[in-house]
């Protein structure tokens, strides 16, 4: 039995809600490994659509076990409130079948403040952050000084932390013009909160090792994707954490050994949300054209998404730094009607041709696309589920992004609904 780590391996909002709710049908465990309530999955599910940021996307199949990973930052009353939701929509979450690592971070609200007051007070060059905590949660595990889930069940433990945290955070507060935090009005929440979010804690490092000895199939989710990875991605236009997919094992605590295969999700075109390099971005008719019919609209933050052709430097890039077995390629049928497309094989610089994308700021931001194109097709795509079903020039133009990505397409997704999907490769008997 394969355990299969899935990871975006564009700048995220690749479709991975449904290729990983497709795939955990036939997982036993989902864990997610990275990432905060910054990301978010969409599902369609038999008509009903359910919106998930910090719950792993198999929470909403009968029968599996879902957990979060001491790679995720967690925002204890963020995930209430997803809770509540999906409870509203008729999904069962109780401690049988969701599990939080004991040594998962906290987000608290002070993070979020903090967050959106350096965004507001960067006049040099925004980070375009979702506001929400999630980099200055991490700033503070690596710091050594945020309160983790365990923290919560010891109210002495938990006034050692709080000083510890606030020693640091009052001083920027200060800095930045706002109020200093009241330490007992902070612990007052979190004993509040506590015996909501205890329940769910566990040795996730543990359970998920039986699990695996148990011939159990695991699936590992990650969030956002591999170019907003802090290390690989277009820093500083990065997210806080690790994308890409040797996330999947610190980030849960199952060594790396126990990854047989790594599914990278990738949209048949290229989208971006926030600020930063995207050296394929149309902005003209053809830019408006992929966002109307993709809906191009964040989950989390209903913010738009920029828009541009595929860019198979990137993918071969990405597919590389995370050791990507196959793709699953999806909206394919966005680009249905296009009388031709383009796909970004290089970039020149100042005479030079780059088969890469540089590391450094001032380059990524000054790449000028190459281009080979390619024939479009009319006819629709939408709903296949074989490949006799695509057209002649779809099945071309696939083909030529795996050539060029230097990865085979292992899956490929013709609609957000699950089943519209056709299967090459099987992650999990591979």
């Amino acid at each position: 039995m394969a355990n299969v780590v899935v990871v975006g391996a564009q700048w995220g909002d690749e479709g991975k809600g449904k290729i990983v709710d497709w795939l955990s049908s036939r997982a036993d465990v989902i864990a997610r490994f990275q990432g905060g309530h910054n990301a978010g999955h969409t599902l369609v599910i038999d008509g009903i659509t359910y919106k998930l940021s910090l719950l792993p996307s198999g929470i909403v199949r009968a029968g599996k076990l879902s957990v979060i990973g001491n790679g995720v930052v967690l925002d204890p009353w963020a995930l209430l409130a997803e809770i509540e939701r999906l409870t509203a929509q008729g999904v069962t979450v109780t401690p049988e079948n969701l599990l939080i690592a004991e040594n998962t971070p906290l987000i608290l609200p002070i993070h979020g403040e903090l967050d959106r007051a350096r965004e507001s007070q960067n006049s040099v060059a925004k980070i375009g952050t979702t506001g929400r905590g999630i980099g200055p949660a991490y700033e503070d595990k690596v710091g050594r000084r945020v309160i983790r889930v365990a923290d919560l069940g010891d109210p002495a433990t938990l006034d050692l932390r709080i000083g510890r945290l606030l020693t640091h955070h009052n001083a920027l507060r200060a800095g930045l013009g706002l109020e200093p935090v009241d330490s007992e009005a902070l612990k007052a929440m979190l004993l509040e909160v506590a015996p909501k979010i205890l329940p769910f804690a566990a040795p996730v490092w543990k359970v998920l090792t039986e699990a695996r000895r148990a011939g159990k199939r695991i699936l590992f989710e990650g969030a956002q994707g591999s170019l907003l990875d802090v290390d690989f991605g277009t820093y500083p236009f990065v997210t806080s954490s690790n994308t890409t997919a040797g996330m999947a094992a610190s980030g849960t605590g199952l060594g790396p050994t126990a990854i047989d295969f790594v599914l990278g999700i990738v949209k048949a075109y290229t989208t971006r949300v926030g600020e930063g390099p995207f050296p394929t971005e149309l902005n003209d008719s053809d830019g408006q054209r992929l966002g109307e019919r993709g809906h191009e609209f964040g989950t989390v933050t209903g913010r738009k998404r920029r828009c541009g052709w595929f860019d198979a430097v990137l993918v071969r890039q990405t597919c590389a730094t995370s050791g990507v077995s196959g793709i699953a390629l999806t909206k394919l049928d966005v680009l249905d009607g296009f009388d031709e497309l383009k796909i970004c094989t290089g970039y020149e610089l100042d005479g030079t041709f780059y088969d890469y994308l540089p590391t450094a700021a001032d380059l990524q931001a000054r790449v000028v696309p190459v281009y080979e194109t390619l024939e479009g097709w009319s006819e629709s795509t939408a709903g296949a589920r074989s490949w006799a079903d695509l057209p002649g020039a779809a099945v071309k133009y696939v083909r030529r992004i795996e050539e060029l990505i230097q990865c085979p397409v292992a899956l490929l997704s013709t609609s957000p609904e699950r089943d519209d999907t056709i299967l090459v490769t099987d992650p999990f008997e591979d």
